[in-house]
């Protein structure tokens, strides 16, 4: 599963995680834009400790990205192996199987279609997401879903 994301709003890796550890208070859309311009943000007490320096500075420097990344979604600058495994427990509250075996790098996580799908948006280029065993659903509509990067995804998945 990969998806163009040429007209998405570019965030780097931290950017997007501080991003998804905001959209997880609740906030309206428009309640978030206006929190961040402003610096009124909270405390993370998450193992992350967010400060939320690199929102207030694209906030401040490029007010129209954090918009459109607010608004419409975005696509992560540059992913790393760690870093999607980061986004997958901050955006979607999964704290997903890290295989980091030479030549297998790999995220394993158990996925909605939904979130299988915000998942694909967001992956830089490089990055392939490809469903275990056919996607054979659980009885909570979860599919094992893989994430490697695309060179190790062509090797594994599209022989």
């Amino acid at each position: 599963m990969t998806q163009a994301n040429e007209t998405k709003a570019k965030l780097s890796q931290w950017d997007a995680l501080q991003l998804e550890s905001l959209k997880s208070l609740g906030w309206t859309k428009e309640q978030l834009i206006e929190r961040v311009n402003n610096g009124d943000l909270p405390q993370d007490d998450s193992k992350f400790k967010f400060d939320y320096a690199g929102l207030k500075t694209l906030a401040s420097e490029e007010p129209a990205v954090l918009k459109a990344a607010v608004e419409n979604g975005y696509q992560i600058k540059y992913n790393t192996i760690r870093g999607i495994h980061s986004w997958i427990l901050v955006a979607l509250q999964q704290d997903a199987k890290l295989v980091l075996e030479p030549d297998s790098e790999i995220v394993i996580a158990s996925l909605t279609d939904a979130e299988a799908a915000q998942l694909a948006s967001v992956l830089s280029f490089g990055w392939g997401l490809t469903a275990e065993g056919g996607a054979v659903a659980d009885a909570d509509g979860r599919s094992l879903y893989r994430v490697a990067p695309a060179q190790r995804y062509n090797e594994l998945f599209e022989k």
